[in-house]
């Protein structure tokens, strides 16, 4: 099944390219998310949903032109309601259909493969255009009514959490995105000229608008486990009231993650201090932990993060290959801060996973 990919839409089943490539191809707001325990259940379906409900009000609201594919910019549709439940009943007909009509035989299977699904709802201009504007139809017809779902699913090999040789590797190469509380596919083309600075060993590229304050990545949050005051104490010699786990803030112009959520649940749940505060370079000394999530990667501890000497300046002055770094290192394995948020996450995860077979 590894290389197998499907692509679906109004009731039509295709062979799929790569999900860069599909999403590159069309406009519109997305989510991606996978299967848990052998393919049985989706991860935080009803959470993803929920975001891509947002997602689309605010591209609907701000930049409708993210969310048609002629590069239209309908005005008259702002502020109209959004309603969750019915991007939630719109997006499961279409999950269940084509459930139904990508059959994988379990000879094909690789054990340990996951399915990863990518929803994406793009604004049809043609159907926008046969509405009449006159008439006095109901607001959740309305939404409705102008919106077209693709499916884009296809085999994921998650790899082992917490190993040592799956450390991520992070670079800071650019600055942070327009409407970055949105999720929506135009973000995969214009991240791509970032990709140049991206060395064979480098996992993510971080951003940020002053070379100092991270943001996030280009697909992930990211996270700092910070030491409160300088110390020359072991990390696990106190108390957990010594740390605390920075991220930066939604309006600091980062991605609502699904997992970002769930790590700041967690977070408060089992008592580990947190603060929404974009991690600052400058106090990296502080710094004993880091971690990136997704919502395939789930949690991925971080090896090294790299900042070009300079800063952001740099990057526009010379070629990749001529790029200085400073370099902060980590523990090759996941701190223990990092290991009881991933673990606290994965078990949510099974508790709330939305079985494949309720579509």
């Amino acid at each position: 099944m590894s290389n197998c990919r499907f692509l679906y839409h109004n009731g039509v089943v295709l062979e799929a390219p790569p999900v860069t490539t599909f999403l590159e191809s069309l406009t519109g707001a997305y989510t991606t998310t996978r299967t848990i325990s052998n393919g049985t259940s989706l991860l935080f379906w009803e959470r993803h949903m929920k975001r891509l409900s947002s997602s689309i009000r605010i591209l609907l609201n701000s930049k409708p032109e993210l969310l048609f594919s002629s590069g239209s910019s309908p005005r008259f549709w702002m502020n109209q309601p959004v309603p969750h439940s019915s991007i939630y009943d719109l997006v499961n007909g279409s999950m269940s259909e084509a459930l139904k009509s990508v059959v994988v035989k379990e000879s094909d299977r690789i054990y340990g493969e996951e399915l990863a699904v990518t929803v994406l709802v793009t604004g049809n201009v043609e159907k926008l255009n046969r509405l009449d504007d006159g008439n006095k139809w109901d607001e959740e017809r309305k939404v409705l009514d102008f919106l077209d779902v693709w499916l884009h699913l296809g085999a994921y090999s998650p790899f082992p959490l917490g190993v040592r040789e799956n450390a991520a590797s992070l670079a800071l190469v650019g600055r942070g995105r327009d409407v970055a509380a949105a999720k929506y596919s135009d973000w995969v083309r214009l991240r791509k000229p970032l990709e140049k600075f991206r060395s064979p060993s480098t996992t993510e590229l971080l951003l940020s608008n002053d070379g100092d304050h991270l943001l996030e990545g280009c697909i992930t949050n990211f996270f700092v486990v910070c030491r409160r005051v300088k110390s020359s104490e072991n990390l696990y010699g106190g108390s957990l009231s010594e740390f605390e786990v920075q991220t930066a803030p939604i309006t600091d112009g980062v991605l609502a993650g699904v997992i970002r959520d769930l790590v700041i649940e967690v977070c408060l749940s089992k008592g580990i201090p947190y603060r929404e505060r974009a991690p600052s370079w400058s106090e990296r000394e502080l710094w004993e932990e880091a971690f990136i999530t997704s919502s395939l990667r789930i949690l991925q501890h971080v090896g090294t993060i790299k900042v070009p000497i300079g800063s952001l300046e740099a990057l526009a002055c010379n070629k990749p290959e001529e790029i200085q770094w400073k370099e902060k290192r980590f523990k090759e394995r996941p701190g223990m801060i990092t290991e009881l948020i991933q673990k606290a996450v994965m078990e949510r995860g099974i508790e709330q996973g939305f079985p494949l077979k309720a579509f």
